[in-house]
């Protein structure tokens, strides 16, 4: 497995999550609310797990929190206060609307990890693109997109696109399904079952 000393974990839980019409990530999904679920998941690869949120939003008994530097630029408002916190650091990011990914992917993921490539990233079962949110942001792709952002380009996935990105083939990509609706939650639900 790739070293992981310069390599932080971060949950991505600052959305809106106004299609699922309740915060994605306090929804139990394994008897426990999904932030919780994901930052101990995190936990059993990295030392260091950060939950990155927006202003309003709380995790009691967690006392890794990012909050949002930027208000309503999506899942980049919280990659890039994670970069502002620490520049040099790279990051492991999972998106809190993920129910069904579990310690394979994670090991696979950081098995393959190209540290000397921008980010490495699955590639979307669902669309056959590289996949911001369950991949490994190094410094030089999170300094692309803060240059991205700052050239009006709010979307990760585009400077993944527009990158040196390593770009996997999960063998696990069933834990890739993003529940955002309450209809894929109550599906993601009997999955789980």
């Amino acid at each position: 497995m790739t070293s992981t000393g310069n390599l932080k974990g971060l949950v991505l839980c600052g959305g809106r999550s106004t299609r699922m019409q309740q915060d994605k990530s306090t929804i139990t999904y394994h008897g426990m609310p999904q932030w919780q679920y994901l930052a101990e998941l995190l936990q059993h690869f990295l030392p260091e797990v950060y939950l990155s949120c927006r202003a309003g939003q709380s995790y009691p008994g967690w006392n890794r929190v990012i909050t949002d530097s930027v208000e309503g630029a999506g899942p980049s408002a919280g990659l890039l206060s994670a970069r502002a916190v620490a520049p040099a650091t790279s990051w492991l990011v999972l998106a809190c609307d993920l129910p069904l990914i579990g310690p394979r992917s994670i090991e696979h993921l950081l098995r393959h990890r190209q540290p000397e490539k921008a980010a490495t990233a699955f590639i979307s079962p669902f669309n056959n693109m590289p996949e911001p949110l369950i991949a490994i942001w190094e410094p030089e792709g999170l300094t692309q997109l803060e240059k991205d952002f700052g050239e009006g380009k709010t979307c990760p996935r585009k400077t993944l696109l527009n990158t040196n990105t390593a770009v996997l083939h999960n063998p696990f990509a069933d834990e890739q399904f993003n529940a955002n609706t309450p209809e894929e939650m109550h599906e993601a639900l009997q999955q789980l079952r």
